[in-house]
């Protein structure tokens, strides 16, 4: 059965621009499990969640954990590559495993910080003493440069280790291919001309390299070394074909910071685009807070003064959509720190506009949300103050816990837990207890052994403190208001146990569907609050969560219980291979339309036992074909 989707990822579903960039879902705990590009963030998000669609083990694993969506618009496809590369080397999200080397996008390195320099690729830029010049995201042109390179600049290839020790000519030295600097071949000064040349190329200045070697097929034609100047023909031809390739790669070679700022209400979001050698290589964002009334400039100018003071990249360029106050001072404390000037602009046209009016576009998207939730927020008070006032509590009750029961005719009998902060779901907080004690079907024995367990828990952890010891804390602190899901049966329950423990008091109480009627302890009759009731809206959302929550679980374990049942019968299949099955299919049905090389590449299985696996399906399913076939010829 498809699942319910969420709340705010059906909204954040509705709202996905038909632009592209780059998408970052997260699980129920908030960590990101997936990023991914997209032309269309529209039509590539929803495409996960359309009705019928058929998905593989690993994306079907993926949508049942999704519950909400954050987005990065950008200029084009080129720039979503590389900005998915970058958050994918920062996040390390669990399911984009195809990136699971980690890779950054190739750079070309001229080791200046050697005595005969060498052009090499590297994956790092390091603050070593080298030059560096990239990203490439074509690798495939990156290498057509580098040969054309060597064959016009011939720098040494070998490591330093083994130049040192050289004392012979090498391979590429007979082939044209080096000059041959660990033998003498060439000076030092000569050398340098050729570094010289190499930076220069990769610099962008082609046209000094265009004009001597112009200049020398003249002098070979003229000589009438005609083979000579055939091949410098063919070398200027390189030069201009990886020169337009460039071009087209690359785009401008500058490199800026694009900072956009939008305030409103006491909040204000900067979004902050990396942009070098022309491409959006990253992005953050930041939410301001403790404005007190400040203008925008001067938000812009605190913002800049103490990001940059810290910052490791500092580009010459900074690109905003608005000035900050104090600038001259501002633009003086920047270049002192870059040793070098920097730039500050407000771009009116062309595609430095473009490019800011996309950060702003994507800063007022996250203020949106952020002054969303703080509605919501305001929305959980007014609610909290509404129960603080009808059940007469000490206190508005900012921790809720809700509990509830589930189970099938009285096998996986489990329960809940769920915690909202604030009136808001704090879902790192929720818990769920696997039934130990109680038999059959009794849920009020069932509720009793969950409270008991939770609370000793607290009391355990507690004396851990006072000892001093350190370990991890799950239910560290009391709530403010006990929520079960019943009537006076369950709400009897579990005073009960809660009368026989050493806590301090908890107030309790009980929601029963039919009426949506509040039962406190002590009192006969239920108290009713009005329906549309802020506090009552809350409490009806956390017992609808804890009942959500209870229901996936045993949902989850129902399954699992079938899974193993199945793959028990199998000989050769024990505790680790089942579990691998599952790791790397996900579900039953994918293990079953597995072909027997499929199932030998799973760890920890091999040909004979992955054959058995095969042909307890096949033959189960030739069974079943031949059971349905006499069934119809009997009828």
């Amino acid at each position: 059965m498809k699942r319910e989707l969420p709340p705010k990822l059906k909204e954040q579903l509705e709202i996905l621009p038909d632009k592209p960039g780059v998408y970052m879902m997260q699980d129920a705990h908030g960590n990101i499990i997936y990023v991914g590009k997209a032309t269309s963030l529209k039509q590539r998000v929803r495409s996960y969640f359309l009705p019928g669609t058929k998905h593989g083990p690993k994306n079907a694993s993926l949508v049942e954990k999704v519950e909400q969506i954050e987005t990065v618009i950008v200029n084009n496809p080129a720039e979503a590559l590389i900005l998915e590369c970058n958050l994918i080397k920062q996040y390390r999200p669990r399911y984009n495993v195809r990136l699971k080397d980690d890779k950054h996008y190739p750079y070309l390195k001229v080791t200046v910080e050697e005595e005969y320099p060498r052009l090499i690729m590297v994956r790092q830029v390091k603050k070593d003493g080298g030059r560096y010049f990239g990203p490439y995201t074509n690798s495939g042109k990156m290498h057509q440069t580098v040969k054309l390179l060597k064959q016009i600049y011939p720098l040494r290839t070998c490591p330093e280790k083994k130049f040192v020790k050289n004392k012979r000519e090498c391979l590429n030295y007979h082939l044209g291919l080096c000059c041959g600097p660990c033998i003498g071949q060439i000076d030092k000064a000569s050398y340098q001309k050729l570094v010289d040349g190499v930076i220069a190329f990769l610099q962008g200045r082609s046209k000094e390299l265009l004009r001597d070697l112009n200049a020398k097929m003249m002098d070979a034609a003229n000589e009438r070394c005609f083979e000579e100047a055939a091949q410098l023909r063919d070398q200027i031809l390189a030069v201009k074909e990886v020169i337009k390739q460039q071009q087209l790669d690359r785009g401008t070679v500058d490199d800026r910071d694009v900072i956009a700022l939008v305030a409103g209400g006491n909040t204000a979001v900067i979004q902050l685009f990396f942009v070098r050698a022309g491409k959006v290589v990253g992005q953050r964002h930041y939410l301001l807070d403790h404005l007190e009334n400040a203008s925008t400039a001067e938000m812009l100018y605190e913002f800049l003064s103490q990001y940059y003071s810290h910052s490791d990249s500092l580009p010459p360029e900074l690109l905003t959509n608005l000035l900050p106050t104090e600038e001259e001072l501002l633009l003086d404390m920047l270049s002192s720190r870059r040793q070098g000037k920097v730039n500050l602009a407000v771009p009116q046209r062309g595609d430095k506009k473009r490019l800011l009016d996309l950060a702003q576009k994507n800063a007022q998207l996250l203020l949106e949300q952020k002054l969303g939730k703080e509605k919501t927020l305001e929305k959980g008070k007014v609610a909290m103050e509404e129960l603080r006032h009808h059940l007469q509590l000490a206190k508005n009750p900012y921790r809720i816990e809700g509990y509830d029961i589930s189970h099938i005719q009285g096998a996986y009998t489990v329960a809940s837990m769920v915690v909202f902060q604030g009136g808001i779901p704090a879902k790192k907080e929720y818990r769920h207890f696997r039934i130990r004690e109680t038999e059959g079907i009794d849920d009020f024995r069932s509720m009793q052994e969950v409270l008991r367990r939770r609370f000793e828990r607290w009391q355990k952890e507690k004396e851990a403190r006072l000892a001093g010891e350190k370990g991890k804390e799950s239910f560290s602190v009391l709530p403010d208001l006990l929520l079960i899901d019943g009537g006076k049966g369950q709400l009897h329950a579990v005073v009960e146990v809660l009368q026989n423990m050493d806590l301090p008091p908890i107030p309790v109480i009980s929601l029963a569907k039919r009426m949506e009627e509040v039962f406190v302890p002590g009192q006969s009759e239920p108290i009713c609050l009005p329906l549309g009731n802020p506090g009552l809206s809350l409490l009806q959302q956390v017992r609808d969560e804890a009942h959500r929550f209870a229901i996936t679980y045993n949902r989850q374990l129902r399954r699992k219980g079938q899974v193993q049942s199945i793959l028990d019968e199998i000989p050769g299949i024990g505790e680790s291979r089942k579990e691998k099955l599952l790791q790397v299919f996900g579900n039953m049905e994918a293990i079953r339309q597995a072909r027997p090389y499929e199932l030998a590449a799973v760890p920890g299985m091999n040909q004979k036992v992955a054959q058995t696996v095969y042909q307890y399906f096949h033959q189960e399913r030739q069974r079943k074909k031949k059971e349905e076939k006499n069934e119809q010829e009997t009828n």
